[in-house]
Order: C-alpha cells, then structure tokens, then sequence
C-alpha cells in the first residue's frame, strides 16, 4: 500500500498534510521501509503522523516524536515514543538522541518559527545519520512574518539553504568558497512547494 493509500484510508487519530508531500515523501523515505529506523519527528499534531509513519515504514521502525504539549505523551504506543520538549532546546534534542540513538530520517513539522527550524537544523543534521534524510516541511512560512519569515529575509531557513546549496558545491568554487562538513557530508538537495530535503 502507498503512503497516499495510508493518508487517506486512515481511520485512526487525524493527520494533516498536503497531499503534493506524499510523492516527496516516498521518494525520499521508501528505501527505509521494512529496515531498522530512527525516525525523528518534530511536531507530534493530533497523533496520526506518528502512526502513518508506524504504518508504512514497517515494524522494525522507531518512531520517535517531540512536542511541546504535553498531551502528546498520550500518543504513544508500540514502536511509537513520544518525548516533551522545545525543538530549539539543544540538551533536550542531545538527551533524545542519547536516548534513540542516531536518527536516519529527521522530519521537521513543528513550530515552523525560522529561528526554531534554524537552530534545530544546525544541531540535528549533523547528527543525523550519514545515509540519512533531513526533511523540512511548511516551508511557506519563511515567507510569513508571523513566522519570523520574509521574501528574501535574511535568516530564514529558505536564504539558509540558498547558502548551503554553495557549500554542497564548493569544491567546484575555485577556492572562492572553502569546504564546509555540509559540503563534505551531503549528497544532495531537493526544493519543492513548501519544503526543502
């Protein structure tokens, strides 16, 4: 079954997601269906995300989900744990990690605040796995004030990857830009609607 199938056949808690994600998302998630997986998600909704992850990618998956309310906790279940936190507390991201060790997939859904995907982004991806993928989602909001956004606004998570798309390339510069760990630990970059991987 497709992960759109699971979406839309899902009779269990609510998920919210746009439906031009899924093709994102299996292009980038299907190679750890049925394998051992740390799957981090940042921003635990209503519940559902947690169990449609638990669905498709199989039982050899760990589902591991932060939120900052502490409801949350309440979706747990097997191979679904739920840890309370901010996104852009670092001990507390480390203290995850330390506890489910590396992640393979990290999924950015959470405050969508640019200061808190940023920050986030700086400490988790270097500690994601090296075949792993780092997903961003809603990035409509580097383009909303109330998000800490703007078109072309300096700090925003979307002028950061356009700065990273340098460093993923800089050993072509001619000197001009010095490699970075990003430049050395990265494959690649993929932009859609609304999200950056």
């Amino acid at each position: 079954m497709s992960l759109w199938s699971e979406f839309v056949n899902n009779k269990q808690r609510t998920i919210h997601k746009w439906k031009h994600y899924f093709p994102v998302y299996e292009a980038h998630f299907s190679r750890f269906v049925n394998r051992p997986t740390v799957f981090l998600e940042i921003g635990c909704g209503r519940g559902g995300s947690a169990q449609m992850w638990k669905r498709y990618l199989g039982p050899h998956a760990l589902i591991v989900g932060i939120d900052v309310n502490p409801e949350c906790k309440t979706f747990e279940e097997d191979q679904i744990e739920i840890r309370i936190g901010s996104q852009s507390d670092t001990s507390f991201l480390e203290n995850v990690i330390a506890e489910f060790g590396t992640p393979d997939v990290v999924l950015d859904d959470g405050s969508h605040q640019m200061t808190d995907v940023v920050e986030t982004f700086r400490f988790l991806y270097p500690r994601t796995s090296p075949n792993g993928v780092y997903l961003v989602e809603d990035l409509h909001t580097a383009y909303w004030s109330e998000f800490g956004g703007g078109l072309k606004r300096e700090g925003t998570f979307i002028e950061v990857s356009k700065g990273l798309i340098d460093e993923l390339n800089a050993e072509w510069t001619r000197d001009a830009l010095p490699a970075t760990e990003f430049t050395h630990s990265t494959l690649s970059m993929h932009f859609y609607d609304s999200m950056v991987v």
